[in-house]
């Protein structure tokens, strides 16, 4: 199944479109015969290699080595575990100790992992092809593993095999989205974040163009640079980059973009209808899923200048993808009817087989559960959401983004959705629930502007919602920062809460 979705397509554009360009990185293009010759070289090298661990370490810089890395590690049948050069040595070290990595591979001129073998992927010269995938390699082996926060403080890493890409991308391509040889596509995410995977698999599986943006740089500008002057025509991003384009709106000129796939947080359905200015011509996706799902487990296609389905202004996530079941349970694992609230929880092939080596957050994210005579092995989402009459799956938040205020369940959702109804212009605003010195819950809001007099606005909210949801704390910030991963980096903004 990995074969038929993801090596062969990949080994097809090779063979048959040497000439066309694979990558365009830092604004240099590499084309597909340079791309085969970079993975060949480097699966050379690795047959040359000793080690014993089938996942291997990868620092992940922004050039073609990186890319033809991964490639050349899934011919080899090994699992690639990416090391971000800009994180701190020992973040980089403990995952390499966690996975047991006795291997990295690295661009660098210089590495950091003085302990690890490394092979220096940039150091190698190119003797012949090295594309044939490895006998005996099973569907059930790895094929990366990406680590993330751990509310420990050591991260944790997701694992997912190979059959759960092979049917992410057979349930991407049945979503209606198509991209040929042609095609040139945006590539703005790190590749310690899942849905940089998503981002190059498309493209290099038709033998399309991935456009990728260098470390260093402003992410939506670069994009922005990229879309208008490549003439873009696919692309994933995160609302959070748009927001940020959004007073450029009417200088950018996206017309080129055939399909827009919107992702990694919730989506205003207002930043769209503006996205629409400039990208007149696209299709826009809202794409939806957590990693331990395999990108993406949902979608939902917009109507341009039709109706479209929101709850608290953000748009719906849309039904399962095809090789995903997602059902809206309550707290004792019932399935609820549509129009009631509860967790989204998600079961098939595209679900991973967990975490390494923690039995205990395995234990308490995944479960069986019967349907249709047929048992399941479900993830829970720790989403609120419910399915509206025709199936469509509406996002409430998050259900730790939840908090009980003076006895009364509150969503943070629907305080920013009435903040943000009054402030009108797209003003960005997030709520978070915080104890204060006594004990006790309260609700600060955040708001991206310059500081103003709240009065109207709260005088606004108090006929809207009862007092108790009204936030107690507001706080003005010029410009959200963003994570590496393009959201909003909540964390900083709670360390202004003091």
């Amino acid at each position: 199944m990995f074969e038929k979705e993801i090596l062969y397509p990949i080994l097809n554009s090779i063979k048959q479109f040497p000439a066309h360009n694979a990558f365009c990185i830092n604004e240099a293009h590499f084309t597909y015969a340079q791309l085969g010759q970079c993975v060949s070289k480097i699966r050379t090298a690795l047959q040359q290699c000793s080690y014993k661990s089938t996942n291997v370490g990868l620092v992940i810089n922004d050039d073609l080595e990186s890319y033809a890395s991964i490639i050349a590690l899934w011919l080899e049948g090994n699992c690639y575990v990416p090391l971000h050069p800009d994180w701190p040595l020992e973040r980089c070290l403990d995952i390499c100790e966690q996975v047991e990595l006795d291997l990295v591979l690295d661009s660098s001129k210089k590495s950091r992992y003085d302990g690890i073998q490394v092979l220096h992927t940039s150091e190698l010269v190119y003797e012949k092809d090295y594309l044939e995938p490895k006998e005996g390699v099973s569907d059930e082996d790895l094929a990366y593993i990406l680590f993330t926060s751990g509310s420990t403080g050591k991260p944790k890493g997701v694992m997912l095999m190979r059959k759960n890409v092979a049917a992410f991308m057979d349930s991407f391509w049945k979503t209606g989205i198509v991209i040929t040889e042609e095609d040139r596509c945006l590539q703005a995410f790190d590749l310690t974040f899942d849905v940089s995977v998503q981002s190059y698999l498309v493209a290099l599986t038709k033998g399309a163009c991935c456009y990728t943006i260098p470390y260093g740089q402003i992410k939506y500008i670069y994009a922005s640079g990229l879309i208008e002057d490549h003439k873009l025509t696919f692309g994933a991003m995160a609302p959070s980059m748009l927001r940020y384009l959004k007073p450029y709106f009417e200088e950018i000129d996206a017309t080129s973009l055939k399909a827009c796939i919107l992702t990694a947080e919730a989506c205003p359905l207002n930043l769209m209808e503006d996205w629409y200015q400039c990208a007149t011509n696209t299709e826009l996706y809202d794409f939806y899923g957590p990693t331990e799902c395999t990108i993406y487990c949902t979608y939902y296609k917009l109507t341009k200048g039709g109706k479209n389905k929101t709850l608290n202004g953000i748009i719906s996530i849309g039904k399962p993808l095809a090789n995903c079941v997602g059902l809206i349970l309550d707290e004792s694992g019932n399935e609820l009817p549509s129009g009631e609230k509860g967790e989204l929880c998600i079961a098939g092939d595209q679900v991973t087989k967990g975490y390494w080596k923690n039995p205990e957050k395995n234990e308490s994210s995944f479960f069986n559960k019967e349907v249709d005579g047929k048992k399941m092995r479900f993830y829970h989402t720790g989403d609120l959401c419910y399915k509206d009459e025709d199936g469509d799956i509406m996002y409430s938040g998050r259900l730790d983004h939840q908090a009980k205020i003076q006895g009364f369940r509150v969503e943070m959702g629907e305080i920013e959705y009435h903040a943000r109804e009054f402030l009108g212009g797209g003003t960005n605003v997030v709520c978070l629930a915080f104890d204060n010195k006594d004990a006790l819950t309260e609700i600060a809001m955040f708001i991206e502007s310059n500081e103003f007099n709240p009065d109207e606005m709260l005088a606004y909210m108090r006929t809207k919602m009862p007092s108790y949801m009204i936030p107690t704390r507001l706080f003005y910030v010029p410009e959200f920062q963003l994570n590496m991963n393009g959201k909003i980096d909540k964390n900083i903004l709670k360390s202004l809460i003091k």
